[in-house]
């Protein structure tokens, strides 16, 4: 039957016409097939059995495989790419006695031995530093996080995620070897610095396009000037574009859901947006010319945050003051999510390099490269509502 692995002995010899031939001798079965495969010529369509039955998927539809293939290959560009510039790859706790890191709601678990409640990772970062910290001052991590909210066409709760942090380097240097790092990666792939995504043509020459944050609202959002001094003209436009505020948003808050609104869908190419609002980057160094903002930028292309980097801050007293001022916005808004861990900052006050350092969403960005609408088609086995 179609589906079966069968072993064959014998004599190989050419035919007259040349064709290379075995002339059997021994036969065995070797595995059975007991259901019946995918029609050969029309594959397996139904997006619901693709995902739940990924094994299916593959024997199936052949561009799947190559999806696969190509994340891999990623993976592997990457280990490549920082081993030849010192870097050492290193492991962080999955499971955190604090979430932190960023400020997505957490799993929540518990070890019966310890007694103990646990929060699945939301993000490595604070680890990281700790080693950053202990005179680790080129490290890497691949990594698995998880994030309690919703599933969408560029969300799943389970995804992976590179971050990487460089000692006596800034955000501008991190912006070069990002450029430099998926560059090399798509002329890998593509053969060139150009590739198609549902249909628009992405250019990835550099150098990349930088603007900063506020300008971005102006120029690409169409937005009113007035919102970036005035907290209640922002409130008004914000909500005039529909967008529901909880109570206490902070006026960055604010602008950064209007950006999110009215700019990031309309990032095409590859773009740096640099200088975001201090209240929305409790992690990142302040601009030393502009208190009010930091020394940070996200990475946006195809209409989507591809990367967020920035020098660290490693003051501990401001990341002390800027954590208890985040914890009291989110109490205002009635978000009880966040966690304040004082053991990071008890780490920060033995002292940390200037140090800049950087997250890139691996899947995302194999969606980029191998033209997939959704997340889920470069993840094995995405996040499914049980089957009813």
């Amino acid at each position: 039957d179609i589906g079966d692995f069968v072993g064959l002995e014998g004599k190989v010899f050419r035919t007259k016409t040349g064709e290379l031939t075995l002339q059997v001798q021994k036969f065995c079965l070797l595995g059975k097939s007991l259901r019946p495969l995918p029609e050969k010529w029309h594959g397996l369509t139904d997006i619901e059995i693709r995902y739940r039955q990924r094994y299916l998927d593959l024997i199936a539809n052949p561009k799947v495989k190559e999806v696969f293939l190509t994340r891999a290959l990623v993976i592997q560009k990457i280990r490549e790419f920082f081993n030849r510039r010192g870097f050492c790859e290193v492991e962080t706790p999955m499971l955190h006695p604090i979430p932190g890191g960023a400020t997505a709601k957490p799993f929540r678990t518990h070890h019966n031995t310890l007694d103990m409640k646990l929060f699945l990772r939301v993000a490595p970062e604070l680890y990281l530093k700790r080693l950053v910290i202990g005179g680790l001052e080129r490290i890497f991590e691949i990594n698995r996080s998880f994030r309690n909210e919703g599933i969408s066409t560029f969300h799943n709760p389970e995804f992976t995620m590179l971050e990487f942090y460089q000692s006596y380097a800034t955000y501008i240097e991190m912006m070069e070897m990002t450029e430099e790092l998926l560059c090399s990666m798509v002329k890998e792939i593509h053969g060139g610095l150009r590739l198609a995504y549902q249909g628009k043509e992405i250019d990835f020459s550099t150098p990349w396009r930088r603007m900063r944050f506020k300008d971005s609202l102006v120029e690409i959002g169409k937005l009113d000037p007035m919102i970036l001094k005035d907290p209640s003209k922002a409130i008004e436009v914000a909500k005039g574009v529909g967008l529901e505020l909880k109570k206490g948003t902070s006026h960055g808050r604010v602008l950064a859901d209007l950006f999110k609104e009215r700019v990031e869908p309309n990032l095409l190419e590859p773009t740096f947006i640099t200088h975001y609002p201090t209240e929305v980057s409790p992690l990142s160094r302040r601009n030393e010319k502009d208190p009010d903002v930091v020394d940070r930028f996200e990475l946006f292309m195809a209409g989507r945050e591809i990367a967020n980097g920035f020098s660290e801050l490693n003051d501990p007293l401001d990341q002390r003051e800027r954590f208890l001022q985040q914890l009291k916005e989110k109490t205002e808004e009635g978000d009880s999510s966040l966690f304040f861990d004082e053991d990071f900052l008890h780490a920060l006050e033995f002292g940390m390099p200037p140090t800049a350092g950087e997250g890139i969403g691996i899947d995302r960005w194999v969606m980029l490269l191998t033209d997939s609408p959704s997340i889920r088609d470069v993840i094995f086995f995405p996040l499914l509502r049980l089957e009813k």
